[in-house]
């Protein structure tokens, strides 16, 4: 043959197991399909199978000196599919052992644990009296088929000799595949519902569910819950059974909550359940669960679903302002959370935090809330002006001095404690009318500037927002009291627009 010739010969054989390899290593991947659960061993051992469903006795004896602590010599686990036409596929873990004869060794136990559930079943393997004298020394090749096993289970293998010998062990974690899987995803019927097909229809607030048909396929379990660390009921359970006539399930909800998912599962007894959350952006609904009980003074929130941030309390400078954050109110949101004497003002907001943006709630703009007013006027000596507190009932004041910096929060300097009045004999419960409970006088020069602030809060309460009041244009002594009066009313004047902040953005919601 010429050289060019036997060149391509060599070429042509090289690519043909090149190809083999590449066939053999393809159908390696895929999970092989067993006839029977069996047990085998290497040709020309004769061994039988004993179950054990108690968990493995932990005394063991120590080895004979001639015995070597590596006689198990490797231990292999894979994934293995036993079918039927009508049923499907079921998962078995194939067990695969290898030791050295001795004779002192009966046979092997192979013992398998999930880590979920701790469940263990075993199985011993026990080479006949008759191998075991003929076959000392001899390596001893061991197939275990019959482990049951569930898709995505987590398993703890424990490889020992029978007797067990102290020290002379194999140990190894196992993961079966799951529904990913390609071999699993068509062949085990758990996975058919992950292959559910659902649309939600806002208008009529109703999940409506596809359950496939399949050959053989199961009965199937449908619901609504709240996910948590289990699912919860938030809905009635459905049956779709396999010759129902439709296979389209309607599952109405009362609101989009994101932890609101559907759960499927076959009626197969230790079926895994698979869940889809098609509101999982929809965290609107959760900022509104607020109360306040008047009776404690307290504000409290609860999440509906589970939340990974944190709430505050914070408060508004004025209309469109960012919401300022109150010291030391700062509370991980993932549970109930309370606020005990809480002041009732309407720039007092709740502010939710989370990876995904930024919320604001203001519970107490709502006109049933009681609310105190701090006007400015001038003293009777005229070198001061007067802050007064007007409340509808007798109520504890500070007055604090700060000014305007580039940057929040203003640097106060000066606090100063109101001085309480004697409570009116009738009182119209109009703040407008009432006389003031409480005041604080200021010396003028501290008082006026383009950027001086005053604020006033409440003392009597843990958590108080205070009414600020800045640039207060004084003018001088002979100047009349109206443009103070209306620096004043502006200031004070409330704003009944709705601030919802989204994304980290303040959007102004038009009155």
């Amino acid at each position: 043959m010429p050289r060019s010739g036997r060149h391509r010969a060599m070429l042509a054989r090289w690519a043909v197991t090149l190809l083999s390899l590449t066939w053999s290593t393809y159908h390696s991947l895929a999970i092989p399909q067993v006839t029977e659960c069996g047990l085998s061993c290497s040709q020309g051992f004769t061994c039988r199978n004993h179950m054990n469903r108690n968990v493995f006795n932990s005394f063991c004896r120590h080895p004979p000196p001639s015995m070597s602590r590596s006689v198990l010599e490797s231990l292999m686990l894979s994934t293995v599919m036993k079918c039927a036409p009508q049923d499907g596929c079921s998962l078995l873990l194939r067990v695969q052992a290898s030791l050295t004869l001795h004779e002192s060794l009966r046979g092997l136990e192979a013992c398998s644990m999930s880590l979920d559930t701790k469940e263990t079943h075993c199985h011993n393997m026990r080479v006949s009296r008759a191998s075991r004298r003929q076959q000392v020394g001899q390596q001893l090749q061991v197939h275990f088929n019959c482990f049951e096993v569930s898709m995505a289970q987590s398993l703890y293998i424990t490889l020992r000799t029978v007797p067990h010998f102290c020290g002379v062990q194999l140990d190894q974690q196992y993961h079966v595949e799951d529904c990913r899987d390609e071999d699993v995803g068509r062949n085990v019927p758990d996975c058919f519902a992950e292959k559910l097909s659902y649309w939600v229809d806002r208008s009529r607030k109703v999940v409506l569910v596809q359950v496939p048909e399949a050959p053989g396929s199961p009965d199937y379990y449908l619901r609504l819950c709240l996910k948590w660390v289990t699912c919860e009921d938030a809905g009635e359970l459905v049956r779709v059974t396999a010759n129902s006539v439709s296979r389209m399930v309607s599952l109405p909800y009362s609101q989009e909550m994101p932890c609101l998912c559907l759960e499927s599962w076959p009626a197969t007894p230790d079926a895994v359940r698979t869940q889809a959350c098609p509101f999982e952006n929809d965290t609107e609904a959760l900022w509104d669960a607020i109360h306040y009980h008047p009776g404690s003074q307290a504000l409290s929130w609860e999440p509906a679903c589970p939340v990974s941030g944190h709430v505050s309390l914070c408060w508004h400078p004025g209309p469109g302002a960012h919401c300022l954050e109150l010291e030391n109110s700062e509370r991980p949101a993932h549970g109930r959370v309370q606020y005990l004497l809480v002041d009732t003002q309407p720039q007092l907001c709740l502010k939710f935090s989370t990876s995904l943006g930024f919320w604001v709630r203001c519970p107490f703009k709502q006109p049933r809330f009681p609310a105190w007013k701090m006007t400015i006027q001038w003293a009777p000596s005229r070198a001061h002006l007067r802050v007064a507190f007007f409340s509808p009932s007798p109520t504890s004041f500070q007055v604090r001095l700060c000014h305007r910096r580039k940057m929040w929060p203003l640097a106060c300097h000066r606090t100063l404690q109101a001085t309480p009045l004697p409570p009116a004999s009738v009182s119209r419960g109009d703040l407008t009318t009432d006389p003031p409970v409480a005041f604080v006088d200021i010396p003028r020069d501290e008082a006026c500037g383009p950027d001086t602030c005053i604020q006033g809060w409440r003392t009597d309460m843990h958590f108080s927002a205070p009414q600020q009041l800045c640039n207060l244009q004084c003018g001088t002594h002979d100047v009349p009291w109206p443009p103070l009066a209306r620096a004043t009313a502006e200031a004070q004047t409330p704003w009944t627009s709705d601030l919802t902040e989204l994304h980290g953005r303040e959007l102004r919601v038009k009155k």
